[in-house]
């Protein structure tokens, strides 16, 4: 697969910064004043308690949720006041990968994993056979095109839904919680994909999960969701070992509901 020609940037750039966000449902304000910045050719990974809006805030990227206020811009262009035609040649950029892989159970492997490059004019489609191949031979899954999503275990979904992701060249994957529902062996395949297709394909990745030791080995930084905005954001080591008494709660409480599992 070839690199798209906008990769010709420099990593460590700005790809997404969010400035100002401000959402709430109904009465319920779920995001006040958030600011985050992705930097291009990054893993990212956002943690938070259950309920604070890490899934929400997935899709506010992808435009799929409306802001309330404030600015989401993808290489500089706020994404808020586009339309939805406008927002189009933005979405063929990125990619998501949805908590339960999403497949759709009445097409074959090879028509799942093809389904966004046929929305798209750029991909020919005497290319698409192709590309889907190579997807599935990056997720270790080569030869499966026709099998049907009833057929495959619940890892086997999840890399399927990822080689789907990776199959249009984007620019930026979204993952929402990758490994859920996954047992061990599967979980580390996973976390072992999305480090691989990140430094492989100059991918940016965005990651939201409740897997501490997911989140440790793939991170290159982490972000805390808390208490309506990005309390900190540092990388991998010095997030472990920071002292800031908030992120210390957090990981003491997740580390005890992984025991207590």
């Amino acid at each position: 697969m070839s690199n798209l020609e906008d990769r010709t940037r420099a990593d460590g750039d700005a790809i997404v910064e969010v400035r100002g966000l401000c959402k709430a449902f109904g009465d319920k304000p779920l995001f006040e004043n958030l600011d985050l910045t992705v930097r291009r050719g990054e893993t990212l990974t956002i943690l938070g308690g259950s309920g604070c809006g890490k899934s929400v805030l997935l899709k506010m990227l992808l435009g799929l949720v409306e802001t309330d206020r404030g600015a989401i811009l993808v290489d500089g262009v706020d994404l808020v006041p586009l339309s939805e035609v406008a927002l189009g040649p933005v979405r063929m950029r990125l990619s998501m990968l949805f908590q339960g892989g999403a497949l759709f159970d009445s097409l074959s492997v090879a028509d799942n994993v093809a389904y966004p490059m046929r929305r798209q004019p750029r991909f020919r489609p005497g290319e698409i056979p192709g590309r889907i191949a190579d997807a599935l031979a990056v997720v270790g899954l080569p030869g499966i095109e026709a099998m049907m999503p009833a057929e495959l275990s619940g890892g086997m979904k999840k890399r399927v839904a990822l080689a789907r992701a990776i199959a249009p060249e984007p620019e930026l994957i979204m993952y929402d919680e990758p490994t859920t529902g996954l047992d061990p062996i599967s979980t580390r395949r996973i976390d072992d994909l999305i480090r691989s297709v990140q430094r492989r394909m100059k991918i940016t990745s965005i990651v939201v999960t409740h897997d501490l030791p997911s989140a440790f080995l793939i991170s290159d930084r982490i972000a805390l969701l808390a208490d309506r905005h990005i309390h900190a954001i540092d990388d991998n080591r010095r997030f472990r070992e920071s002292t800031d008494p908030v992120i210390r709660t957090f990981l003491s409480a997740m580390d005890l509901d992984s025991h207590a599992a």
